[in-house]
């Protein structure tokens, strides 16, 4: 592309016109004109060296590919004033060839989220993993969140805190946002993520909770306090005594 020259896509099926997509459209284009099967654009400053604006149109027909993408660059002596778009349909072999692709990127995955993966990052080794039942659960539901049961779990380089959460019924929807643990002595200590089984729970709904830590420094057993809040952070879990 350059500034202050027309540059014509045209394309082999109708385009839906809504969908046009011209990165930087009200700042960096004097003209942007779509039509059925066309797009024209006309810039007033063209791209820096390295820069890229991207362009994406979606056909009309929904047939796959369903999308042309182009990214728009400048050149010190080339400018495209035509630009003829082809849509080449996908072979049968080409789409068998991606959904096999596709499997044994699934069948991976699968395994690496099981204890291969646990074993292939290294979170888990000869050193193995301790668990500990949260047997001092405090009774009652402050906030509508009733705190059923956990565990700890620790092994060298990590630690989980999962509680099973009951969020009682005519409660308002609850997910969690953040996590604080300490330790009895007031030591906070590093939260990596929070995690929950469901995205949130609904009035009446159960979910588990699992609060990942750093790798422990501290002596097997001890004690902990767990409280874990959602985004507004009015609605928190009962704090818990955790030993990780």
């Amino acid at each position: 592309m350059a500034a202050n020259t027309l540059t014509l896509f045209r394309f082999g099926a109708s385009i839906d016109r809504a969908s046009v997509e011209v990165e930087g459209r009200m700042t960096r284009f004097r003209l942007v004109d779509v039509g059925d099967r066309t797009l024209i654009l006309e810039m007033t400053v063209e791209p820096g060296p390295e820069e890229r604006l991207i362009v994406r149109v979606r056909y009309k027909d929904g047939a796959a590919p369903a999308y042309a993408t182009f990214a728009l660059v400048s050149h010190p002596s080339l400018v495209d004033t035509l630009v003829e778009v082809v849509r080449r349909p996908r072979t049968v072999e080409a789409l068998e060839a991606a959904l096999a692709e596709k499997d044994a990127q699934f069948a991976a995955l699968q395994a690496m989220s099981g204890p291969v993966g646990l074993v292939f990052s290294g979170r888990l080794d000869e050193h193995g993993v301790r668990a500990k039942r949260i047997a001092n659960i405090p009774p009652g539901a402050p906030h509508g969140l009733e705190v059923m049961e956990g565990e700890g779990y620790r092994a060298k380089s990590w630690a989980l805190a999962v509680v099973r959460v009951h969020n009682l019924p005519g409660q308002r929807p609850w997910a969690p946002e953040e996590a604080h643990l300490t330790r009895t002595d007031g030591t906070p200590v590093k939260v990596l993520a929070v995690h929950m089984n469901k995205a949130q729970l609904g009035p009446g709904e159960e979910g588990l909770v699992a609060v990942e830590t750093e790798a422990p420094s501290w002596m097997e057993g001890q004690d902990f306090r767990l409280e874990v809040m959602d985004k507004s952070g009015a609605r928190q879990l009962p704090i818990l005594e955790v030993k990780l």
